[in-house]
């Protein structure tokens, strides 16, 4: 038997079937879903769930099935994420419909032929019960299992189908300015496919929307809401220093840590991501409104959910494996023992990704969770940016000896970039504001050198990728 065949018998198995109304909990946001009350009954479907006749919208277009999908399923529900990686989000949909709508699901010849696979690619999913190891050989152990996820898979997803309209979604997500990238778009975040069934279906974004360029050169900096002086410095010269060396700076956007690096980044021109875990249209948490927008335009606000959802926070430990995954490396600069930083640190490991951790006073209980994962062997110990860059960065282009700091601890050239210079080239670019830029003209005046002097040296410069010409005729040191 396939596994559209087990849906049926394992919902009247589990009980499932007869006539008991289900219904959406009652709540605020897009996630309360309900009928009219004057509304006719609905006709029962299998294992008793509403029998839908059809969907509002193309479900062939790409882009409105996977909306419907991150509208749908709670962010990491493998089993989802299972069924569409088999399937395809549009066919999925079809499959999901046929499912809640019929007795016997038709399979085999019919427009549902994908779902011969789907017990194999199910029976992948890490989320399976402990202890139930599936040998995927074995077609017999894999069929049953797979129908038994797929059957409580059903049961949560129906609910939401009545009212699903994805257009409504990228409509509101219009209106704030954002847009929706799916897996399928260039600006996907290649990092995002190593977390496999558990990848978002599509991803709904304020601000720059070709993650993968945003994200590629990337380190999350993440730490406690209830983040103390110490934290706050040490988080501020990390995110500036990171942002220097031309990273962009994930986090949450939540209280503490996270808004210290966001502001940080900013702060030193730098770009910076946060990963919300509610809709990209309800900043949260509300006080940090002013910071979020400032992100938008300094790099982008993130979310897997679609507009109107609201952030709960089953969702915002759902967010951190985003975090984890959309960084190269990630570093927890101050965190309590069960700082829900610690679940990003966690899902970065599993993800063979460096993690990071900075110290704290031993009597501290704000870095007891830091602690704990220098002590576990999971987090590197990490004090300044160069030992964040060496992290995150590439084998050899930011190894500590190309973060030299001077005597201020400002970073100065390395070695290998100043071998050649001649003292003129010196110092010019030694009149190059650390931020910012500055005019010929005042670079001339400064360095006591000649117009050809200036523009000479500012040529070897640039060569060496060294300095950068801005729109406005001027000249500005390149990001490291």
């Amino acid at each position: 038997m396939t596994t559209m065949e087990y849906v049926p018998q394992v919902l009247d198995v589990a009980g499932l079937s007869g006539s008991t109304d289900r219904a959406c909990d009652a709540g605020k946001g897009r996630d309360a879903v309900t009928a009219p009350h004057d509304a006719a009954p609905r006709p029962r479907g299998i294992g008793g769930l509403p029998r839908y006749t059809g969907y509002a919208f193309d479900v062939h277009d790409p882009l409105l099935a996977a909306a419907a999908w991150s509208a749908l399923a709670e962010p990491g529900d493998e089993v989802a994420g299972a069924l569409v990686a088999n399937l395809g989000a549009s066919e999925a949909l079809r499959w999901l419909a046929q499912a809640v709508e019929q007795e016997e699901p038709v399979v085999g010849g019919g427009r549902c032929d994908a779902a011969e696979s789907l017990a194999e690619g199910c029976a992948t999913v890490t989320g399976l019960p402990d202890g139930q190891a599936v040998n995927p050989a074995d077609d017999s152990a894999q069929a049953p299992l797979a129908a038994a996820h797929l059957a409580r898979g059903v049961e949560r997803w129906a609910p939401r189908l009545p009212g699903l309209d994805p257009i409504v979604d990228l409509e509101a997500v219009a209106r704030c300015g954002g847009l929706l990238i799916t897996p399928d778009d260039p600006r996907w975040p290649a990092r995002l496919r190593d977390l496999g069934a558990a990848a978002p279906f599509a991803l709904w974004v304020r601000g720059n929307g070709d993650l993968d360029a945003l994200c590629r050169r990337s380190v999350s900096i993440v730490g406690s809401r209830a983040s103390t002086a110490y934290g706050e410095h040490v988080t501020a010269l990390l995110a500036a220093g990171v942002a220097e060396r031309g990273f962009t700076v994930v986090s949450g956007g939540a209280y503490g840590v996270d808004a210290t690096a966001h502001r940080a980044c900013i702060g030193a021109e730098g770009e910076t991501v946060a990963v919300m875990a509610g809709g990209v249209d309800r900043f949260y948490p509300p006080g940090n409104h002013a910071l979020l927008r400032r992100v938008i335009d300094c790099g982008a606000v993130v979310s897997e959910s679609p507009p109107g959802a609201v952030a709960y926070k089953a969702r915002f430990l759902s967010r951190n494996r985003l975090i984890a995954a959309l960084t190269s490396a990630t570093v927890v600069v101050e965190a309590a023992w069960r700082s829900g930083a610690l679940s990003t640190a966690r899902h970065a490991a599993g993800l063979m990704r460096p993690v990071g951790a900075v110290p704290g006073p031993v009597t501290s209980m704000a870095s007891g969770g830091c602690h704990q994962l220098l002590r576990d062997g999971i987090a590197t110990c990490v004090t300044d940016a160069a030992e964040v860059a060496e992290l995150a960065g590439t084998f050899g282009g930011d190894t500590l000896f190309d973060a030299v700091t001077d005597v201020d601890g400002m970073p100065v050239l390395d070695s290998w970039s100043m071998e050649g210079l001649d003292l003129t080239v010196r110092r010019i670019y030694d009149t190059i504001p650390l931020r910012g830029s500055i005019s010929v003209a005042t670079m001339t005046k400064n360095a006591g050198c000649s117009l050809s002097e200036t523009l000479g040296a500012l040529g070897i410069l640039e060569a060496r990728t060294l300095v950068t010409p801005t729109p406005q005729n001027r000249w500005k040191r390149t990001k490291r």
